[in-house]
């Protein structure tokens, strides 16, 4: 077990220094936050019309009507759509910066326009199972029988990380393989297990030590915001520099999540390997010494 958590570290800081040498791969987590800013945006001027919001406050998701539901499935839509488009993009970008060549953002966005079909019907498909799971949540949440509450919240956070992982390598699968959404699902699963410690683990490695870089500047946010209480300019300042270093923060998290995935799919596809992630280094991370022959060969 210490093994495996060692040679994920190992392959986190190798995407780390795969970002360093390449730090325009940035642009897409920050595009791809805009975007989702946008959209919500977009969305939050119907959802107040209709009283969407009034009926999610007082009865929860399971309290909204037909109309206000299909409002709240496009916003689901739209926002996995521009996620991940952008990611698509990411993921050709770095897979060409992992085969030694330098990508521009324009040669990320081709890839990830030359997938658009895939894309669409893979945020249809993660919209339907997030409102589900939404849903779902919903339901648990206001059921009346607190046993039965906690069974069910506990029930839906089970499916929804069984979800997450099922489909942790399904962008790669989508922007290499060209697969329609639901094989790249099965595929991803299939991936899963030759990867499983290390996809679990390295994710859980960037998680973590991004949350607690979080916490840290919440909590020093929240002791400068005491100290400067009595000026307001000092605390306006605190805040928008607290925001902006989560914001920053967030951004270097998913392109490192997503250049540990492309990278992780890389070779249990076809077992290249580069300067950044040598042989000794990746192949421990597979239970299997016989990667798959695909398209890179």
């Amino acid at each position: 077990m210490f093994a495996r958590w060692g040679r994920s570290w190992e392959l986190v800081k190798a995407s780390w220094a795969v970002l360093r040498s390449d730090k325009e791969l940035v642009i897409f987590p920050i595009i791809s936050a805009i975007g989702c800013f946008i959209v919500s945006l977009t969305f939050f001027i119907p959802m107040l019309a209709t009283g969407a919001f009034d009926s999610i406050g007082r009865r929860g998701t399971n309290g909204i009507g037909l109309g206000q539901l299909i409002i709240l499935f496009l916003f689901y839509f739209v926002t996995y759509t521009v996620i991940i488009f952008c990611s698509s993009a990411l993921v050709g970008a770095a897979l060409v910066r992992l085969d030694g060549g330098n990508p521009t953002l324009s040669d990320g966005f081709k890839v990830a326009q030359s997938r658009l079909p895939q894309i669409l019907g893979y945020a249809l498909i993660s919209a339907t199972v997030g409102l589900v799971l939404q849903l779902l949540s919903s339901v648990a949440r206001n059921n009346k029988n607190i046993v039965l509450a906690i069974i069910g919240q506990i029930v839906v956070a089970i499916a929804g990380t069984a979800w997450s992982i099922a489909t942790f390598l399904a962008v790669p699968v989508l922007v290499v393989e060209g697969v329609g959404p639901i094989e790249a699902v099965k595929r991803s699963t299939a991936l899963l297990k030759k990867t499983w410690g290390e996809q679990i683990i390295g994710d859980l490695s960037i998680g973590g030590i991004f949350g607690l870089l979080s916490l840290g500047v919440i909590l020093i946010g929240v002791a400068l915001g005491f100290l400067f209480a009595n000026a307001p300019a000092l605390l306006i300042l605190v805040i928008i520099v607290a925001v902006a270093a989560l914001i920053a923060l967030g951004v270097v998290s998913s392109a490192l999540s997503a250049i540990f995935r492309a990278a992780l799919y890389r070779y249990a596809h076809d077992g290249k390997t580069t300067e950044f992630f040598p042989q000794e280094m990746i192949q421990g991370a597979f239970k299997t010494d016989t990667p798959e022959k695909g398209i890179f060969s």
